[in-house]
């Protein structure tokens, strides 16, 4: 059997396609959008039969993962923490109605965090729903937990959550290669309607069949909490609960942290004294190790990621040293340093002496050059100078940056947050400012079209600008509604933005490029005389040009050479203002210059330069 190095996401992948999944569904979010293309590359390569979808939003995922599991097939749904925000509903139900066919919830939670809104612990969902949740601390004990999660799920009929983080999804480790072989299972579906269409009273039954199912895997050895007994001299983390002897302080960890203490403990020189237990599964703890634990050490250290899930199921507030004592910070990763520093203070040793490291220069996320939504930016920026602009999620966000996006608050809701606003100004003042919010393709598909119908209904009036660049870019141009093909390349119905906005009841749509920047800067003001008008309402503008960096679409335009003429007054307004990474400063009284190597061609700029200092060479301002 060959080895191979793959990334956590990959592992994950790899696990579903060996243990027999059958459907897979997902909506892209980082840190785990590689795991679904990863299954797609396994599906091609090795044959597989299993269905494959990017579904609209994650609670569509779930819903269409989980008929899968009623019919007596293994199921997975993908997603990022704050995706399980949005699956929510359906999650809690399934915990009751529970499955049949393997049901297995992977949501990667992202400490830190480093590409989120939050750094919410899905584990608390988790103990909410009443699931069983496992924690893996590589991606090599994220492969071994997928197979495992299979076999709870379908051993008590529950949906078992996996939750890798950012440190597990995107490590690489060198695996074991298996030979895969296409699996299929016949579907069944057996109607039970006191089970799948529970009413009320019978939902109280599943109820009290959920508790028995809980207590039942809490005492299941396979994932009970294990001490590390490798620091004298064993090679695994010992199965037995018992502790060897009672003692000062103990240790216990979850996931990535406790990889993180193993490796610091030993470096520290502490590890074959100070007893370390992992814990693979926080919800359900098995509560006569938390009794164990209680009665044999003075002091528990708990270290895990990111709220304190395992630490409140320990019931006890004076022993346990942890986020809700302050011994561990309460927000941010433990990364390997700031565990040396938490023990260090728990155990009286000399505090790390602070790195200095040298200043470096840094540069702020911003637009790909030549971006369509820069393009776009810069147009409502100019329209409606005094505007309120609610944001959305997506590299078009980035719009901060312009001074264009206001709020950002979650997936669609820049278009609630529009109606909010207007309703605000509309009942307090008469000169209220325009509002214009922003959305891209995706978003609006994923959770815009509601709120949209919403603003309508209730008579709101707002311009909205759908950032249309045909495909989910910020998380690696995953296919959207709109784009006419599945992940697999299949050709599918495409859905008109144009057509969806006005069936939610939209009179005012039009639909242009942003690299027309006059032509897109008149449809931004028909919109707003829209808004304004007696007969007005809710104006939509479609802001319609292909990423550049999704390499599937053609370009319908010439690249041109952009220069800066003698009229440049070194300003800086081009770059402040429009913040091309091609436009560069040199410093007080020195023309801006163009990075050739950056630049794209979209002649955008040329409509930046109050001055008329950018012009397209071969051309005279």
């Amino acid at each position: 059997m060959t080895k191979r190095i793959l990334l956590g996401n990959e592992a994950i992948a790899l696990a579903l396609a060996e243990s027999g999944c059958t459907m897979a569904t997902s909506y892209p979010g980082t840190p785990a959008s590689e795991i679904l293309r990863s299954l797609v590359e396994l599906r091609k390569r090795e044959g597989l039969k299993l269905h494959l979808e990017w579904s609209v939003n994650e609670k569509v995922a779930m819903e269409v993962a989980l008929a899968n599991s009623y019919a007596g097939r293994r199921s997975a749904v993908i997603m990022k923490q704050v995706g399980l925000n949005v699956a929510a509903d359906p999650l809690m139900s399934a915990a009751y109605t529970g499955v049949k066919g393997g049901f297995v919830l992977i949501v990667a939670d992202d400490p830190g965090p480093h590409s989120s809104q939050t750094e919410q612990d899905s584990r608390l969902y988790a103990l909410m729903a009443k699931i069983p949740v496992l924690d893996p601390d590589s991606p090599r004990e994220a492969r071994l937990y997928v197979e495992k999660a299979f076999t709870l799920s379908e051993k008590y009929q529950i949906p078992v959550m996996l939750r890798p983080t950012t440190r597990v999804c995107h490590a690489r480790q060198d695996l074991e290669w298996p030979a895969l072989s296409p699996t299929t299972k016949t579907a069944l579906f057996e109607k039970d309607p006191t089970r799948w269409a529970a009413t009320p009273r019978f939902r109280l039954a599943l109820h009290h069949q959920l508790n028995e199912k809980i207590a039942g895997i809490s005492q299941e050895d396979a994932f009970m909490p294990r001490r590390d007994d490798r620091g004298t001299g064993g090679e695994e983390p010992s199965p037995s609960l018992s502790v060897a002897d009672r003692g000062d302080l103990c240790v216990v960890a979850c996931g990535v942290s406790y990889a993180h203490a193993r490796e610091v403990m030993s470096d520290l020189g502490i590890l074959h004294r100070i007893p370390l237990f992992k814990v693979p599964m926080p919800y359900p703890l098995p509560q006569a190790f938390a009794r164990e634990l209680l009665r044999s050490y003075r002091r528990i250290l708990m270290l895990e990621e990111s709220s304190p899930v395992v630490e409140t199921q320990f019931q006890a507030r004076d022993q346990v040293l942890g986020r809700n004592s302050g011994t561990v910070p309460a927000a941010g990763e433990l990364l390997p340093e700031v565990i040396e520093e938490i023990l260090r203070q728990v155990l009286g040793m000399d505090a790390l002496s602070p790195v200095k490291t040298a200043a470096a220069p840094g540069r702020r996320p911003t637009l790909c050059a030549g971006c369509p939504h820069r393009a776009a930016f810069f147009a409502i920026k100019k329209a409606f100078p005094k505007g309120i602009y609610p944001g959305d999620i997506g590299c078009y966000t980035l719009g901060l940056n312009l001074g264009v996006v206001d709020t950002v608050l979650c997936m669609g809701a820049s278009i609630g947050l529009a109606a909010g606003f207007y309703h605000a100004y509309h009942q307090s003042r008469e000169d209220a400012p325009v509002i214009c919010a922003t959305i891209g393709d995706s978003t609006f598909f994923h959770g815009g079209i509601p709120p949209l119908m919403n603003a309508v209904v209730q008579g709101a009036r707002f311009v909205l600008v759908i950032l249309d660049n045909r495909t989910t870019a910020m998380t690696g141009h995953q296919p959207t509604p709109a784009s006419g093909v599945t992940l697999g390349g299949a050709h599918v119905p495409s859905l008109s933005l144009m057509d969806l906005v006005r069936a939610c009841g939209v009179r005012s749509v039009t639909e242009e490029d942003p690299y027309r920047i006059q032509d897109f800067l008149a449809r931004l003001r028909e919109a707003g005389e829209h808004v304004r008008s007696p007969e007005g309402g809710v104006a939509v503008v479609i802001a319609k040009r292909p990423c550049l960096m999704d390499r599937r679409h053609q370009q319908n335009w010439s690249p041109v050479k952009v220069r800066v003429n003698e009229k440049c007054k070194s300003c800086d307004f081009c770059v402040k203002q429009f913040e091309c990474p091609a436009l560069v400063p040199q410093g007080e009284k020195e023309p801006v210059r163009i990075d050739e190597g950056l630049c794209s061609g979209c002649g955008v700029c040329v409509h930046v330069c109050p001055h008329g200092a950018l012009e397209v060479a071969g051309e005279s301002t």
